[in-house]
């Protein structure tokens, strides 16, 4: 559906530019990409990306459009703040934004693993220390 203002689209997969371009006209998204990407690179690429960040900043964003797709598909984003398991690897995603009780058990998981990194990394300083006392001994000794 065609709208009366351009905006862009907040479902689009740079800036939203170029879906919302499609959307103002009502074309499909392909054609209106690869019509882009043939401008930027036709322009010597500096240009064309100046050009599309310029639209970036200057179209605004739509505010009729909702923040997830109409086809019902979720973000990548929207999986982690409800905590399922990951489309991509499978593994359940930790750290869920929608539950404070989660939020402080991160955190103090993070904390945890904050603290052993740091003793690991001191523990590996000191190793690293004493060889170079010990090559230092050692080149004294030998003069």
């Amino acid at each position: 559906m065609a709208t009366k203002k351009l905006y862009r689209s907040k479902h689009g997969e740079v800036f939203g530019v170029c879906q919302g371009i499609a959307d103002w006209r009502d074309l499909p998204v392909g054609p209106v990409r690869l019509i882009v990407l043939l401008a930027i690179v036709f322009t010597g690429i500096f240009p064309g990306v100046a050009i599309y960040l310029l639209a970036a900043l200057v179209i605004p964003a739509n505010p009729y459009e909702s923040d997830r797709p109409s086809d019902g598909r979720r973000s990548d984003w929207d999986w982690h703040r409800m905590g399922h398991r990951s489309r991509h690897t499978g593994e359940t995603v930790h750290g869920t934004y929608e539950n404070d009780a989660d939020d402080a058990r991160s955190t103090d998981e993070l904390k945890e693993e904050y603290e052993r990194l740091k003793k690991k990394v001191e523990k590996m300083e000191e190793e690293m220390f004493d060889k170079e006392r010990d090559w230092d001994q050692r080149f004294h000794e030998g003069s």
